[in-house]
């Protein structure tokens, strides 16, 4: 078994009062986040940075210290392709309701409870 590291990044943006989240689409019908495989000495947070800039195509942004979430997977790989085809900005109900696979669901709903509370304690 090949065991490879990757890491990724839930990005947001708040429009009209609403936070929305960014999906990508990998392949038909699989919405996920940007993420991908670390490279040489990269540390997590540089795998995660690069992949932002590389898959969405964005390279202003802030990281947001105090979450992380480690998710281990199993997977076959074989002719997995590096080009999104599409990407959408959801708000969270349907992001939670687009995003396919169980372990980045639970990592969203985690991101968004962790959201929601350092708000509150920025409000205060």
């Amino acid at each position: 078994m090949i065991e490879a590291t990757s890491a990724g990044a839930i990005l947001f943006r708040d429009t009209r009062g609403r936070r929305e989240y960014l999906l990508l689409k990998s392949r038909p019908g699989d919405w996920e986040f940007p993420k991908g495989g670390v490279e040489g000495d990269e540390e997590l947070q540089q795998t995660a940075i690069r992949e932002v800039k590389e898959e969405a195509g964005i390279s202003e942004f802030r990281l947001i210290d105090g979450f992380r979430e480690d998710y281990d997977y199993v997977f076959e790989a074989g002719g997995i392709s590096n080009e999104h085809r599409d990407h959408q900005w959801r708000d969270y109900e349907q992001a939670i309701n687009t995003v396919t696979q169980d372990g980045p669901r639970e990592i969203l709903e985690d991101a968004h409870g962790f959201l929601n509370e350092k708000l509150e304690e920025d409000e205060a």
